[in-house]
C-alpha cells in the first residue's frame, strides 16, 4: 500500500504501451456528451472527483475508456454494485443506465501511454497495486500522483491501467493537451443508447458473464 511521499532528487522513469494509430476504443459516456468530446470539468483536489481526474493543479480536459466494450461498462455500471441476495445478480437501475451511451472511437495518431498495468510499470512510478485498486476515500491522493507523472512524463498522451471491475483487462484516460488536434473519430453506427430497450438488452448480453444486468422498467416494450 503505496501512500509514501515521492522520492525526491531522483528522475522518474515510467514505463510506456503504444496504442497505434487506428485503435478502437470503446467509451461509456453520458448522452448529453458527443463521443469523442474531452471532459473539461475539474475536480476538487480533495474531494469528489474520479480516480486520475485532472484538477486546478493541473488542469486539461480528459477522456476515460477501454480497449474492450465489457471494461468500458464496468468501470462506470458497476462501481460499488453489490450481489443481489435472491438472484446472484449486480443489478444496475435503468434510471442510472439510462444516461449513457456506448460509443466506438478510433485513434487517428499513434498514442503512448504511462503502462501501469504491471508490477514493473508501478514500480516505475515509485507505486504498487493500490494506485489503481485503492477506494473512493483515496482518491484525491491518486489524482495527485496522475499530476506527478505527467510531469516526470511529459511525452506521455495518456495512462492506462488494469481495470479493477474488470481484470485482467485495461482501462485508460487520454489528456485533451497532448493527444493533438482531433486524436479520436466515432466509428459510425456501433453505438449503443442504453435509453432504449434495444440497446439495453445488447449491453446485457455483454455483461452476462460478469453476473450482472441492467433492470428495465416492465412498461417498456422491446423497440422502445
Amino acid at each position: 500500500m503505496t501512500r509514501q511521499i515521492p522520492p525526491t532528487g531522483v528522475p522518474m522513469d515510467p514505463l510506456t504501451h503504444t496504442l497505434p494509430a487506428g485503435t478502437r476504443l470503446w467509451r461509456l459516456h453520458l448522452q448529453r456528451y458527443e463521443a469523442t468530446e474531452f471532459n473539461p470539468k475539474l475536480a476538487h483536489e480533495f474531494f469528489r472527483g474520479s480516480r486520475f481526474d485532472a484538477t486546478e493543479k493541473d488542469p486539461y480536459p480528459y477522456l476515460y475508456a477501454a480497449l474492450d466494450p465489457v471494461t468500458a461498462l464496468s468501470e462506470v455500471l458497476l462501481r460499488s454494485v453489490e450481489f443481489d441476495d435472491s438472484t446472484g445478480v449486480r443489478l444496475v437501475p435503468w434510471a442510472q443506465a439510462s444516461r449513457y451511451r456506448l460509443s466506438v472511437l478510433t485513434t487517428t495518431a499513434e498514442l503512448s501511454l504511462v503502462d501501469l498495468t504491471s508490477a514493473e510499470g508501478l514500480a516505475a512510478v515509485w507505486q504498487d497495486t493500490w494506485l489503481v485498486d485503492c477506494e473512493e476515500e483515496d482518491y484525491a491522493k491518486t489524482r495527485y500522483w496522475a499530476r506527478l507523472i505527467r510531469e516526470h512524463c511529459a511525452g506521455a498522451d495518456g495512462l492506462l491501467w488494469q481495470s479493477k471491475r474488470c481484470r485482467p483487462r485495461a482501462a485508460l484516460q487520454l489528456f485533451g493537451d497532448r493527444c493533438g488536434s482531433g486524436p479520436l473519430l466515432t466509428e459510425p453506427g456501433v453505438a449503443l443508447s442504453l435509453d432504449t430497450v434495444a440497446g439495453v438488452h445488447e449491453v446485457n448480453a455483454l455483461l452476462e458473464p460478469l453476473r450482472a444486468r441492467i433492470s428495465v422498467p416492465e412498461d417498456q416494450g422491446p423497440e422502445d
